[in-house]
């Protein structure tokens, strides 16, 4: 069963490519989950200089990634961006595994996605001190082990896909009604993958 509202499948190696750069990855993150920010207010987050984001901000543009963030800019100069689409986008590897360069730009991809879920998965333990009890009560990591065929994973897929954006919707809907006591930004990563013993 598939969600109403699919993420965008890229297909344009050069599309895939323009995400291989770090800060870009880090970037296009940063905005996803504030909605939307300047150039000015991204760079003191990933600290670099606002004309390099602002560089990198143009170039996920250029692509489809991102995309300015009409009526927010109080002076005429400053521009607000925003995530081209709030379902996101996903790639699936055998659009790129006929060429080394479409191989190459995946596993770039993928690898730097997962660095950054990994160093945003470290910054939450290294500040749990800083969390209440409830919150780290809550956190949670775990690890199933199963026998699943590609089909099967691939309906597991969408399940999870489809109750993480039953909760994304639910959030998104009470912080508009002004219920923001108690309320955070919670990163959820879930992958499921072949491995033999």
């Amino acid at each position: 069963m598939r969600p109403k509202h699919a993420p965008e499948r890229i297909t344009d190696l050069s599309r895939l490519k323009a995400f291989t750069h770090p800060l870009r990855m880090q970037l296009y993150r940063r905005l996803y989950a504030a909605g939307s920010a300047t150039a000015s207010q991204l760079a003191e987050q990933v600290d670099q200089a606002p004309s390099l984001v602002s560089y990198h901000l143009r170039k996920l543009a250029e692509h489809g990634f991102v995309a300015e963030a009409g009526g927010r800019g109080t002076d005429g100069r400053e521009r607000w961006w925003q995530v081209a689409s709030d379902e996101g986008w996903g790639y699936r590897d055998s659009d790129f595994a006929q060429t080394p360069e479409g191989a190459a730009a995946v596993d770039a991809v993928t690898r730097g996605i997962l660095d950054n879920r990994t160093a945003q998965y470290r910054g939450y333990l290294d500040q749990t001190g800083t969390w209440s009890p409830e919150w780290t009560d809550a956190a949670f990591t775990s690890e199933w082990m199963l026998e699943l065929t590609p089909v099967e994973l691939a309906e597991m897929s969408a399940e999870f896909e489809a109750l993480t954006r039953r909760w994304r919707e639910r959030g998104k809907a009470a912080r508009a009604e002004g219920d923001t006591q108690d309320r955070e930004h919670v990163s959820v990563h879930l992958y499921g993958f072949p491995f033999r013993l």
